[in-house]
């Protein structure tokens, strides 16, 4: 959907006027990642890597540098429709992770994972905020204060707040809401 105002830019593109280079560059992670089940996690990373038009010389190499930095190689074989909820969120951030953008968009990366998957979930965005920007879309504080370095609340389409988890937490201490 359109804008019905103001400017969005990635990566030094514009949505609106370079749609298509804006998205080159932005890797996305659903909430439930749409993985095909009876595919193999090389297979679904391989047929992805062919759609977001890695080149064939560099989709091997591509898949697997994913998968390793993803902790998923260990079940590069196994079918997508067999893995564990934290599995799952991992291939599917190897998904978003493929054409190495620069913008990661992680949309609730930690929902339903037990608390040994979480800490894991959780460094590994850590590690991913070295090479990438990451977008964390989460109603979840520690969520935001164990991962990220800087906060943007938005109300409604607007901005309403910008600092780091520290300082918002001290200025949202006895308040219930923020407009």
């Amino acid at each position: 959907m359109p804008p019905t105002e103001g400017r969005a830019v990635v990566a030094g593109f514009d949505v609106l006027d370079q749609p298509i280079e804006a998205k080159r560059r932005t890797g996305y992670l659903p909430e439930t990642p749409p993985l095909y089940p009876d595919m193999t996690v090389r297979d679904y990373l391989t047929f992805c890597a062919r759609i977001k038009g890695v080149p064939r010389e560099n989709r091997r190499t591509r898949v697997e540098t994913v998968m390793t930095r993803t902790r998923v190689a260990d079940m590069a074989d196994r079918h997508c429709g067999k893995l564990s909820k934290a599995y799952r969120q991992r291939v599917g951030l190897a998904q978003a992770l493929l054409q190495n953008p620069d913008v990661l968009i992680l949309d609730e990366p930690t929902a339903g994972l037990d608390p040994k998957q979480i800490i894991e979930t959780r460094q590994l965005i850590k590690e991913l905020g070295g090479d990438h920007t990451v977008i964390l879309s989460t109603h979840i504080l520690p969520e935001v204060s164990q991962t990220c370095h800087r906060v943007v609340i938005i109300n409604k389409g607007r901005v309403v707040a910008v600092d780091s988890p520290e300082n918002l937490t001290a200025r949202l201490r006895g308040s219930e809401t923020m407009y």
